[in-house]
């Protein structure tokens, strides 16, 4: 009872903050709301520091919610939508994720950005943006200030990517399952794929929302081998210093909630999560996203932010271009390009 009375003044606040972003999301939802939740709540914590009554709950927030949309997301996932895009589409999905990962190592040491950073924006970029860097923070615990950075990161160029990109895949001329496909794989947040494949024509919206979902996907693959990574890393680091148990050595390398997560995507999988469920359980995700990104915003010290300075910007903008131009090559490379 005294540990939930000590979460509620930051939770109730994320709470609220989250549901003022909800109601701004619908009415602009190329934005959505995880995007205002944390960019209010940077500008509050810009003006006001949260008092230290507040810190349990955000952290709570900040966490252990965010872990509990992850789940939920996995639930509206299935294995078999990768099979679903067709064989065709896997060479430019995995392709460009490899593309985002490898130029984000790559890059992110030239222009001497954190570790922590240069993952979150690799994954923002190659996987789906805020949802990505959100799983990926789950597992690697970055600071407040790398992932309200990298979120601020992806949705500039999210935006960039909205105005630019169906009128480009005009003048290439390209037939609306390739857009789909080049749509699907070079930006990030849903709602953006969306609203770029809706300009360019209804015929793209089908194709870019399929692949958009089987890149969805990779968070799982990606999220256990950073798992396993920063728990081999950890482990070394604390051997001479105290034993470990069996399980405590499993729960560092593979965090329970991602268990969980890969138990809702096969239940999905089997059929065994009604469809009628899909459409509430992803509401219901994206409330807990929101109310998460409005807990990490709040606690952003913008000091940290100001320190990082404009190279991991760069990072994220070399990183969206070679994703988007590496679409387009490997669809002329195996001969989906139309």
């Amino acid at each position: 009872m005294a540990r939930t009375v000590a979460l509620l003044p930051g939770l109730l606040a994320t709470i609220a903050l989250a549901a003022v972003a909800t109601a701004l999301g619908r009415v602009a939802p190329i934005v959505g709301s995880p995007v205002i939740a944390i960019v209010a709540g940077i500008g509050i914590a810009l003006v006001r520091q949260p008092s230290a009554r507040m810190r349990p709950g955000l952290r709570f927030a900040s966490k252990s919610v965010l872990q509990g949309s992850i789940i939920l997301l996995g639930a509206g996932l299935s294995f078999s939508q990768v099979f679903a895009t067709g064989a065709s589409s896997l060479p430019v999905l995995l392709g460009t994720l490899t593309v985002a990962l490898v130029g984000a190592w790559l890059l992110g040491r030239v222009l001497s950005v954190s570790t922590d950073l240069r993952t979150l924006i690799g994954v923002g970029t190659g996987i789906c943006g805020a949802s990505a860097i959100a799983a990926t923070d789950a597992v690697i615990s970055a600071s407040q200030a790398d992932v309200s950075y990298a979120i601020a990161t992806i949705f500039t160029f999210n935006v960039v990517a909205v105005l630019t990109f169906p009128t480009l895949g005009h003048l290439l001329t390209l037939a609306p399952h390739s857009f789909g496909l080049w749509a699907g794989t070079a930006v990030n947040d849903m709602s953006s794929v969306v609203a770029a494949a809706s300009i360019f024509g209804h015929g793209a919206t089908a194709d870019a929302v399929v692949v958009k979902l089987t890149r969805t996907l990779m968070i799982i693959p990606i999220c256990v081998v950073l798992a396993v990574w920063r728990g081999r890393r950890g482990s070394s680091a604390t051997r001479s210093a105290m034993p470990v148990s069996r399980v405590g050595r499993v729960r560092r390398i593979l965090p329970i909630f991602i268990g969980w997560f890969l138990v809702a995507v096969s239940l999905n999988t089997l059929g065994l999560v009604p469809r009628s469920w899909h459409g509430t359980l992803a509401a219901t995700a994206q409330v807990l996203i929101t109310i998460a990104l409005a807990g990490i915003g709040l606690s952003t010290r913008l000091q940290d932010i100001r320190r990082a300075g404009l190279r991991p910007l760069a990072l994220g903008g070399m990183l969206w271009f070679l994703v988007g131009t590496s679409s387009l090559g490997l669809q002329l490379a195996s001969g989906t390009l139309h």
